[in-house]
């Protein structure tokens, strides 16, 4: 089962609305079974993300196994409000449950994570929850160390250890140096990090590794296929204008057995 996390740089009305920008997401989404959306924004009112799964089921092979979304509330300070956004392939996936996390950890987190609880049968784990990451840049070493206290929460709530935490961490300098990364609860020896400090997740010349999937526990690791946890590289997967590079986005993407 293939899982990918996308930055998909203000995504809103604007873009979905853009058949050739469109286009080109939904050829990139189509590829996985389940794909996170983080930095969904729209000032207009309506939904663009329901206009999107309707084009995204119409493309291809998507009419023979759909896929359906599931969104979050805005989140964030007024005015810089984001939704997590998890569109998946019906077939294959059932969301059992989801929540809006608001424990110990709301205070620092700036977009508290909307965590769902997946029912994933072809794969060995059969249940998986995922817990989407867009931190705050200044605010990143904080918000990254209190995802344990999510993960905590989640392990109490559902009594499953079979974690994935995924999307845009800020962690690269200058926002989290590696010192700082090692002393992070969720660097501790229970967390496996899977894009290493010298990937490059972002776009154009800018060369760091912001984006990153976390797994917990050996038998989430164990799950994971060797080496597909990785940035998906659209500059070289898909031949784009230097303009619909600049519209586009970033992401990291991996395989579960």
């Amino acid at each position: 089962m293939k899982i990918a996390a996308f930055n998909v740089l203000r995504l809103g009305w604007n873009k979905v609305n853009k058949k050739d920008v469109r286009d080109i997401i939904i050829e990139i989404m189509s590829e996985y079974s389940v794909v996170l959306l983080v930095k969904v924004t729209d000032k207009t009112g309506g939904d663009p993300m329901k206009l999107l799964l309707e084009h995204l089921n119409e493309y291809g092979d998507n009419r023979r196994n759909p896929y359906g979304m599931l969104c979050s509330e805005p989140l964030g300070p007024k005015g810089r409000q984001e939704k997590f956004v998890y569109f998946y392939r019906e077939e294959e996936v059932e969301i059992l449950e989801a929540y809006q996390y608001g424990g110990n950890a709301e205070d620092v987190i700036t977009r508290q994570p909307f965590v769902v609880l997946l029912k994933c049968p072809n794969t060995v784990v059969q249940k998986l929850v995922l817990i989407p990451v867009h931190t705050k840049p200044t605010d990143t070493e904080a918000e990254l160390d209190a995802l344990h206290d999510v993960v905590e929460d989640v392990r109490k709530k559902w009594q499953n250890d079979n974690i994935m935490i995924l999307g845009d961490f800020n962690a690269d300098r200058p926002h989290l140096s590696k010192k700082k990364k090692e002393t992070l609860r969720i660097s501790s020896a229970r967390y496996h990090w899977l894009i290493d400090d010298d990937v490059v997740t972002m776009t154009r010349n800018n060369k760091h590794t912001s984006d990153r999937i976390v797994v917990y526990g050996e038998r989430m690791l164990e799950a994971i296929v060797p080496n597909s946890a990785k940035a998906y590289n659209f500059e070289e997967e898909l031949i784009l204008t230097d303009k619909q590079v600049r519209l586009m986005f970033r992401g990291i993407v991996g395989t579960m057995r």
